[in-house]
């Protein structure tokens, strides 16, 4: 059976397994697994079309082989083609049904579609087939789990990750805490995962506190100016040596030691925005012009993040928003993606662009405080303007990050936050249209009520 859990593979297994498939169909083009081993190295590199094309080759020459199916539904779903991936991955149980790794890439498709119940069953199916779950299928349960807001058992499956090969994560330098009282004892809180994730865990420090820890909290430099009222005992930057200390905890395992259910999400933390931050806004948005709406807008998270093409958009789509009366965009958009700002030449003048003069989060908060609205894709920022209790309109993919659920426009997290959802087409153009409509009636209702500059509520 050719292998088909790929995901921790070294970047140097691709090169090598693509020549030695080359080879391989280079004397017998009709080798099946060679032309899926092509595929599997091709959709590493994100030649989706390419390796779903091989795949198939492989079948034409293979149909029965569980292993091409499953492989073929991996690219399916990655390029995008939900419904043809689990279709794809389904054939492949019904061709080797008792094999793990088949399963597990069901299991995944299954969720990815948004097929949750059916994902769990998957999941089950597989842990029976393995002798009891693995850390890949707890992680892939409580990705599940967490969805669709069972957060008593998805929290406890989430702690599988640490021992995922590919987990990035300092290593333990102190015996981890279990959530017992602390008694004034030294707690070390490390940095996971990315700035949102950050943003969205500082809710739980001063709860370490209030369980009589004190606490050492390791933050990212980009985060510590808004992030200081939480006034630790000590700051540690990101990456710096562990400090002497008595226990630790990684911030995501905050949620699960304090219990958190959907009925108990802590409010966010109070950030804090520096009297020079909040200067330099004013200059750069000066007075507000009569009659006019102020609205953020973000359209692409960080680009190293491996979602990032699942859950971004392009500025195009946002521009549409300029043609609403009283409407007025700024860009807090940071990145490789403020490219596309300058690529509109003339037509540029339709957004301006703060970008450029945001150092840190501290300076981004300044800007939304002085906005009315913010509507962007998912990133950090959206944590940054929930926190701040900023309105935000924020665009989700069809399975965006846990905490947005699977249906509804709230969560729990940020009641601030509205949420517009995009469908299992992964279509952004009826999400923009939804927006478009939801913006043109929002003005309205402000002209009206003669309120445009007054906030929205």
């Amino acid at each position: 059976m050719i292998g088909t859990d790929d995901a921790d593979k070294a970047p140097g297994d691709d090169d090598r397994l693509r020549k030695a498939a080359e080879a391989a169909l280079d004397a017998n083009p009709s080798n099946a697994e060679a032309w899926s081993i092509l595929g599997m190295s091709l959709r590493r590199a994100g030649r989706l079309a390419e390796a779903i094309a091989c795949h198939r080759r492989g079948l034409e020459h293979a149909p029965g082989k569980g292993g091409i199916w499953s492989n073929l539904g991996n690219a399916l779903t990655e390029a995008g083609r939900l419904a043809e991936g689990v279709a794809a991955q389904e054939e492949a149980v019904r061709r080797a049904p008792r094999d793990r790794t088949v399963l597990f890439n069901r299991a995944v498709a299954l969720r990815k579609a948004g097929l949750y119940a059916e994902a769990l069953a998957a999941i089950d199916r597989a842990v029976t087939e393995n002798g009891g779950p693995t850390a890949l299928l707890r992680w892939e349960r409580a990705l599940t789990r967490l969805q669709i807001g069972d957060y008593v058992h998805g929290f406890d499956d989430y702690e599988a990750r640490k021992q995922i090969p590919s987990y990035l994560a300092r290593a333990p330098s102190a015996p981890s805490w279990n959530g017992q009282p602390l008694d004034g004892r030294r707690v070390f809180v490390t940095a996971e995962q990315g700035f949102g994730d950050s943003l969205l865990v500082a809710r739980y420090l001063p709860m370490v506190r209030q369980a009589g820890g004190r606490p050492i909290y390791e933050c990212h430099a980009e985060l510590r100016r808004v992030l200081s009222g939480l006034a630790p005992d000590e700051w540690r930057p990101w990456g710096a040596p562990a400090p002497d200390c008595d226990v630790e905890v990684s911030q995501m395992t905050l949620p699960m030691l304090f219990g958190t259910t959907l009925a108990s999400v802590p409010p966010p933390v109070a950030l804090t925005v520096p009297a020079d931050a909040r200067g330099k806004a004013a200059r750069l948005l000066g007075e507000r012009e009569p009659g006019t709406l102020r609205v953020g807008i973000v359209w692409a998270g960080r680009s190293s993040f491996a979602d990032n093409a699942w859950r971004a958009t392009t500025l195009m789509p946002f521009l549409r928003l300029a043609e609403i009366p009283g409407v007025r965009l700024y860009s807090l958009q940071k990145g490789p993606q403020e490219a596309e700002l300058d690529a509109l030449g003339p037509a540029g003048r339709l957004v301006v662009p703060l970008g450029p003069h945001l150092e840190d989060f501290a300076d981004t908060a300044a800007m939304i405080e002085r906005l009315d609205l913010v509507i962007m894709t998912d990133s950090a920022v959206a944590h940054l303007a929930g926190s701040l209790g900023t309105p935000i309109w924020n665009l989700v993919q069809h399975v965006p990050y846990w905490i947005y659920g699977f249906t509804g426009e709230r969560t729990p997290w940020y009641p601030s936050m509205r949420l517009f959802r995009q469908g299992p087409e992964l279509d952004w153009a009826p999400v923009f249209a939804s927006v478009r409509a939801a913006l043109h009636d929002e003005v309205g209702r402000r002209t009206a009520q003669g309120a445009l500059t007054a906030g929205l509520p």
